[in-house]
């Protein structure tokens, strides 16, 4: 009998405009692997809720191939000790796959693999799965191919394969056997493709009204936001399948009268799937970005005077900052695994700025944080909200104004931050200055039932400010910010830093917002 393909499933849980299966079933007998690799969830950056949401996921997709006619094949140890065993089993001659952009550890590992794959003799063929470029060396023409990619027929899904049969053990008993066990696991979305499908169906049928005018909000955001972002993580819906949908519902609302505002809310949707593999690219064309700061000239910015003790990101982590809004988003995002876009922007930005965390530590907890974690986009905004990118603005976030115009009557802070149920609208966002006799009278003391704020968000803006503006002038920053602009800058116009002799703080670009 013709030896198996072994179709290696990674970040691409789905049958559905999946190229290397689609070639794959047309050659003959294959095996498809999912490979759990303790290893990779020993990572600082791995939680239980990812993995919670991972088994989701691989359950849905053993589903949909056992209903084509072959189980899917989930197995548990290092991928090469994997291969090994399964190659002295098949004798198999060929591995197909797409292609991965991920952490550092991903990258090593599929080095490793390439390595046993030509020790013994196997062809392993990859396949782009969205805009993703490998060796890409500027970025002239990226946006127009991302374009044509997004524009191709998907791949079709098999109406049958012809598999090896049963593997040893079901999909479902392998992952039970296997757990990554923290307080994260607890709350998480639901993944698997028909969690992804009724909420790719609901957001385009009707909770993309509002996206536009409510996504920038912690509170209206987790409605009209789409919530895709964890699936496209795992792959159980690929980009174009996403953005011809979107497509299509765009198409249609042109021909109804009135959808004005839903119809320029999806243009601003489609936006964002771009800059999905925009960010992804970064990390694709520069690994080191996820370890080292991507404009060189400021490596070492944040050494020294970065939080020595440890307290202001203990009290980050925490939610305890003494900011309501601040820390309101920090507790939601860590019991739920999401927050929005601009949330998220923002606390990165008070990590760096505000309380001068190296980014390293603080993108290491957001990303446990995350159940959407996606390391190309994750290490890419860590970075470009923390001022290290050199070919973006750097924007600092003002806790208060965040706090007045997100939520103004304070629900979010209170539906967060339990403590602060009692205080009155007019001192929500700044509980700290209510009068003594008022704070006893509610029962909510500063300092007892609540934190003191950590520091002045004004006073340590300008220290940081400060800072930033020291080392730029002490540092000769345009040539390595012209390498990064051809090796990673969008060709859209933005507002970008611009280094001379003397840098000012309007030439610093800082947004304070």
């Amino acid at each position: 009998m013709t030896p198996p393909i072994v179709i290696w499933f990674k970040r691409d849980l789905r049958v559905v405009d999946h190229e290397p299966l689609s070639r794959a079933v047309r050659e003959g007998q294959v095996l498809p692997l999912y490979v759990v690799e303790p290893d990779y969830w020993a990572r600082d950056y791995t939680s239980g809720r990812q993995w919670s949401f991972l088994k989701d996921s691989l359950i849905s997709l053993d589903r949909e191939l056992t209903a084509l006619g072959q189980p899917l094949w989930i197995l548990i140890g290092n991928a090469e000790e994997v291969l090994d065993h399964l190659h002295e089993q098949f004798q198999f001659c060929k591995i197909v796959s797409h292609q991965e952009t991920g952490p550092g550890w991903t990258y090593e590992r599929d080095l490793n693999v390439k390595r046993w794959s030509k020790d013994h003799g196997v062809v392993w063929d990859e396949y782009r799965q969205h805009g993703v470029v490998r060796g890409l060396r500027e970025r002239k023409n990226w946006s127009s191919q991302w374009d044509q990619l997004m524009g191709l027929t998907q791949f079709a899904t098999p109406k049958k394969i012809l598999g090896i049969g049963s593997p040893p053990k079901p999909a479902s008993d392998v992952l039970q056997s296997f757990s990554v066990t923290d307080e994260l696991a607890l709350s998480r979305q639901g993944g698997g493709r028909g969690n992804a499908l009724l909420l790719l169906d609901s957001f385009l049928d009707d909770r993309c009204e509002t996206y536009r005018s409510g996504m920038s909000s912690p509170s209206t955001g987790e409605v009209v936001c789409s919530r895709i972002s964890t699936h496209l993580s795992v792959g159980s819906l690929s980009v174009r399948e996403v953005w011809q949908r979107t497509l299509d519902r765009c198409q249609n609302l042109k021909e109804e009268t009135g959808r004005t505002v839903a119809l320029r809310s999806l243009k601003s949707f489609q936006s964002r799937l771009h800059w999905h593999c925009h960010f992804i690219q970064k990390l694709e064309s520069e690994p080191r970005l996820e370890f080292e700061e991507l404009h060189r000239g400021f490596i070492g910015l944040r050494q020294g005077v970065s939080d020595p003790e440890g307290e202001r990101l203990e009290r980050f982590c925490c939610g305890t900052l003494g900011w309501p809004f601040v820390d309101a988003c920090l507790r939601s995002l860590a019991a739920t695994g999401w927050l929005n876009f601009r949330m998220r922007a923002m606390l990165v930005s008070i990590a760096s700025y505000h309380l001068w965390v190296d980014w390293r530590k603080t993108g290491i907890q957001m990303a446990r944080w995350f159940t959407d974690f996606e390391a190309g986009i994750h290490w890419s905004q860590i970075q470009m909200q923390s001022g290290t990118t050199g070919i973006n603005a750097n924007r600092m976030y003002s806790p208060l104004k965040q706090s007045e115009d997100q939520d103004p009557h304070g629900i979010f802070v209170k539906r967060w931050i339990p403590e602060l149920k009692s205080v009155p609208p007019e001192w929500i966002h700044q509980p700290w200055r209510m009068p003594l006799s008022l704070q006893k009278k509610i029962g909510c003391r500063i300092g007892l039932d609540y934190p003191e704020p950590i520091g002045d968000p004004a006073q340590l803006a300008r220290e940081a400010r400060s800072r930033l503006k020291s080392w730029i002038e002490s540092h000769d920053m345009k040539p390595e910010a012209q390498r990064v602009l051809r090796a990673h800058g969008s060709r859209l116009r933005q507002a970008r830093p611009r280094y001379g002799k003397k840098a000012s703080l309007s030439q610093m670009a800082l947004d304070l917002e």
